[in-house]
């Protein structure tokens, strides 16, 4: 069930990295957090990472407005 999730959580980052709407940035999210606390060390730093780039994205669009 982990690296279902880590996958889905990747792609769903990914899509708000490539068109960062509202939505897409909190489907992101939620998908991150049901995927963290299903993860392994490893995935977890990944995740954080994306965490990360997605924060710097929603940090920009804010910006932006």
């Amino acid at each position: 069930m982990g690296q279902k999730l880590f996958r889905e959580a990747k792609r769903f980052v990914n899509q708000a990295l490539t068109d960062s709407t509202e939505e897409n940035i909190a489907i992101a999210k939620n998908s991150l957090v049901s995927a963290f606390a299903n993860s392994t060390l490893a995935q977890q730093e990944h995740l954080s990472q994306m965490q990360e780039e997605l924060r710097q994205v929603e940090h920009d669009g804010h910006q932006t407005m």
